[in-house]
Parts: structure tokens; sequence; C-alpha cells
């Protein structure tokens, strides 16, 4: 199918009487269509292209290129943008599985911000939103093999390749690897993501934001109840695919177990920073903490919205009050910055529970932020004011 809109802009008047002519005719192909002038038509004589606004047009992150790339590899990519719609291991409230859809619809503003002095379509990358995996709800051991799957084939995809990652020093094979943001879907959908991820590049350290551990004990559980969105960790460490120089960050939650739930977390290679040390600290040292403790390794990040306040994101299924601000944890990521990300998701985004859209635009800031990490080489310097 001819892009219309692209050859607009890269062809002459003159030419477009044909591309037009041709594209009508590509619609129903063998059938004969009258020439329709657009240049000459009202609407485009005075107000020329269609343009989408922010809050209009086809649902995509932040209007960038969108394309079903599990059935379509003819768009190369640096970056992917991809949905896991799947909430059936939560505890609480569910309707994470809406949540992919609700990021997009609040994102519709991205572009240049002074806290980073760029915008996150800046640096030359070919980002693509990949859609949504149909994920089943029916069957959580089939969902989770869907999400491996479709994981595992974008990530073997070969990058565009405009910009270098940093993934063949860090990749098992020597290549560079497309690197995925992930829009959830509960937290249990990070489980299939770093089975994928230990393929290519064997242990990550994973900086996972939370106000929950999500390493609850399994023992003596039945196969299918193990994996859950607050067990999932401690079947990763079962696995191997953490090393054990990860760490929490805006850990709050409430332990029936007591400082054993504590001592069972370290075991499994975490370490914690919870949500009061940033009081207690300060921003830079909660920083300096993360970047410290991850090193120059594969890094995978995590962030469950319930990081934040449930007053500034209320949409989500297991909310604890007390959490930082949309503005601390955001600035948190800028100081992250550099490390050697090789995937991010946000998680837990259950737009039924939301007001005035408050938690679905805080989530697409944070995804913005995520592209703008993963491309620069190190925390932005300060607004000069």
């Amino acid at each position: 199918m001819i892009d219309l809109h692209e050859l607009v802009y890269q062809s002459t008047r003159r030419e477009m009487h044909t591309i037009v002519d041709e594209f009508q005719r590509s619609l129903v192909p063998g059938k004969e269509r009258p020439f329709v002038d657009v240049l000459n038509e009202e609407w485009y004589t005075k107000y020329g292209p269609q343009s989408d606004l922010s809050y209009t047009g086809p649902l995509s992150f932040a209007h960038i290129p969108y394309a079903k790339c599990l059935e379509d590899a003819s768009h190369a990519f640096d970056i992917a943008l991809l949905g896991f719609p799947f909430d059936t291991t939560t505890s609480y409230r569910p309707g994470a599985r809406f949540g992919p859809q609700a990021i997009r619809l609040g994102s519709g503003h991205a572009g240049y911000t002074l806290a980073w002095g760029s915008g996150p379509f800046d640096f030359g990358a070919r980002i693509m939103d990949c859609g949504d995996v149909p994920v089943t709800p029916m069957d959580n051991a089939k969902a989770i093999d869907q999400m491996q799957v479709a994981y595992s084939t974008l990530l073997a995809r070969p990058v565009h390749g405009e910009t270098k990652s940093r993934t063949a020093a860090l990749a098992k094979d020597g290549k560079e690897h497309p690197r995925i943001i992930t829009l959830g879907g509960d937290h249990t959908i990070v489980l299939p993501i770093l089975r994928s991820l230990h393929k290519v590049y064997g242990p990550v350290s994973v900086i996972h934001f939370d106000a929950h551990f999500d390493t609850a004990a399994v023992e003596g559980r039945a196969d299918q109840e193990r994996i859950s969105h607050g067990s999932y960790f401690t079947i990763a460490a079962e696995e191997h695919l953490m090393t054990n120089t990860s760490i929490h960050a805006g850990i709050r939650q409430k332990m029936g177990a007591g400082p054993a739930t504590v001592e069972h977390d370290e075991s499994l290679g975490f370490t914690v920073i919870s949500t009061e040390d940033i009081d207690d600290y300060g921003i830079q040292s909660v920083i300096q903490r993360i970047r410290d403790r991850v090193g120059t390794g594969a890094v995978y990040l995590s962030l469950d919205i319930d990081v934040i306040d449930p007053g500034m994101a209320p949409a989500t299924g297991t909310p604890e009050v007390g959490g930082w601000t949309t503005r601390e944890v955001k600035r948190i990521l800028r100081g992250l910055a550099g490390l050697n990300f090789v995937g991010c998701d946000i998680v837990e985004v259950a737009p039924a529970y939301d007001q005035a859209e408050i938690t679905s635009r805080a989530a697409a800031g944070i995804v913005s932020d995520f592209f703008q990490m993963m491309q620069v080489e190190g925390p932005p310097e300060p607004h000069v004011l």
C-alpha cells in the first residue's frame, strides 16, 4: 500500500496527480476509480494536510510509527514498544490488561523538555510501536509462553542500525540487538522477559521500582500457584536469570513475616532502598546507590506504577500510601541515564481506577524518560537558571 502522506511531502505538485491516482486504484486492485485531485480540494487548499493533534489519530505511543511487528518484519527498529495486556495473576484489584491502551492514550505530548535538554526522538534511533501481544486470559502458563516467544522474536530482529546501543558488547553473540520497552500488564510479565533476555545476555542486574518486593516465598505451592505478580522474582532467582547485584527502590509494603521477608529477599540477590530513604539521604544518594549496585553490566529496569503515591497515581492494583512523587521518580530516572539498559517496562496501570487520566499520563511521561535513558551517554546537566 502506498503511503500517501509521506509521498505528499516528497513529491512535486505535478507528480502528485499520478501518485494520487495510483493510490486510489490500489485500494481496490483491478478496479478503476475516478481521479480526485486532493491538492485542489477545498480542505487541502485552505488548511493543508490532515495532521493529527495530540489527542486524535490512530493510537500509537506519541504518534510514533506503528506496525504489528510479530506478523510484519518489514520495519527495522532500534527500540520497540510492546504491550503485554495480561493481568490474571493479580492478588487484589485486576484491570492492568487495559494498561497498554491507557498509557498510549496518555502519551499525546512527547517532546523536548528542560529537564533532559532534549526530546525522546532526537537521537536518530528508529523507534517503533509494535502493538500488543494477543495474550490469552484463560491460561496463565500459555500466556507466559506467548509473552516470552513474542519478546524473543523481536529481540532476535536485526537493528535498524543508525545508532549504537552498546548491546553488542553485552550480548553473548556479540551482535547488536533491539531494545524493548514493555507496557504491562501486571508485574508477572517480567518473568518471561527475563527468560528471553537471559538467552541473549545471560543474567542481568535488575533495577526494580515498586512499593513491594515481589519476592514472595513459593515453597509448598502447587505448580499453577507458584507464579504471580508477587512471586515472579523468586522464580527468576531460582532460574538464575538475575545477577546478585539487583536492587529494589521505593519499598514500603507491610510484611506479614517481619524481618524474615527482608532476609529472604536478600538471599535472592537484592538490596533495598525504602521509600523513606529519599527523605533521610536525598535523591542524589539514592541515584548513586543504584548506579553503584548495578555497575557496568547489562541492566533491566522494571517500574511498577505503585511506587508513586496513590494520590498521584491511583490507577493501580495494589496501592500503598506514602509513596514517592512522580517528580521524584522522574528525577531518579534521569540520574540513571547512561547505564547499560537492555530493556525496561512499566506495569500495573489499571485505568478503571484512574481520575482524569493522571496515572496514564504519569506512566506515559515515564516511558518518554525510558526512551531518553536508553539513548544518552549519561545524566543530563541541570537546567541553568
